[in-house]
């Protein structure tokens, strides 16, 4: 299947903004291959989150007209909605994903909430009244760009840590790209994905776009949908 015919959706974290995926999506552009990337920041203000921003997701493709085939790349906290991201544009309209990618992302958890993954970190978040991206754009160095992100950091409402994540399942191609979340890569590796490990920070897809594309490109190529243009 050649490149140019699967168009990459980027997906950013709940917890972030699209600014965190802009610079992937122009080095995307940049070397041939098209990219879409959502904005959806404003599903995450209010619950249930999960409904919401898979509600949204589907609608921001249809209304960009997107007719597939598409890969899903998501970031971060976008990890575990992949799955009901796919079978939702099927469900609305017969949209082709042909495969998802995991952008230093969590992997699904299907019916299980946070609060109930991860104790401890269900009650440091809890405790935190600021946004929880705060930490992240912190790995950004250029004032710009740092400036960007942080000015569109969402208020995720607590509620979302104890929603139970979607149990949709999804058989199809998967992949991984690692830039800083080893035991996520280790799964996935675990479970015979095409896999790459960038060893960078959780946002070099905004602060060093070039060779993540690569790394994603290379990714879609083992899983036969396109081979690598990345320059």
């Amino acid at each position: 299947m050649p490149a140019a015919s699967v168009t990459a959706v980027l997906v950013h974290s709940p917890y972030l903004g699209p600014a965190t995926l802009r610079p992937l999506a122009d080095a995307l552009a940049g070397s041939g291959h098209p990219a879409f990337l959502l904005d959806l920041l404003p599903s995450v203000v209010a619950p249930p989150v999960h409904q919401r921003l898979i509600g949204a997701f589907a609608d921001a493709v249809s209304e960009a007209g997107l007719a597939g085939p598409l890969a899903l790349v998501g970031h971060g906290g976008a990890g575990p909605l992949l799955p009901a991201f796919a079978d939702e544009l099927a469900d609305a309209g017969g949209l082709d994903v042909a495969a998802l990618v995991y952008l230093d992302a969590e992997l699904p958890t299907p019916g299980l909430s946070l609060r109930e993954l991860d104790p401890a970190r269900y009650a440091a978040m809890r405790a935190d009244e600021g946004r929880w991206g705060e930490g992240a754009a912190g790995l950004v160095a250029e004032p710009g760009l740092r400036a960007a992100i942080v000015d569109e950091l969402p208020e995720v409402p607590h509620a979302y840590l104890k929603e139970a994540r979607p149990s949709v399942p999804w058989t199809g191609p998967t992949g991984y790209v690692g830039l800083s979340h080893p035991a996520d890569l280790v799964e996935a590796r675990a479970n015979g994905w095409p896999t790459r490990d960038l060893d960078l920070h959780h946002l070099a897809c905004a602060t060093t776009p070039g060779p993540v594309a690569r790394a994603v490109l290379e990714v879609f190529a083992d899983l036969g949908i396109g081979p690598v243009t990345a320059g």
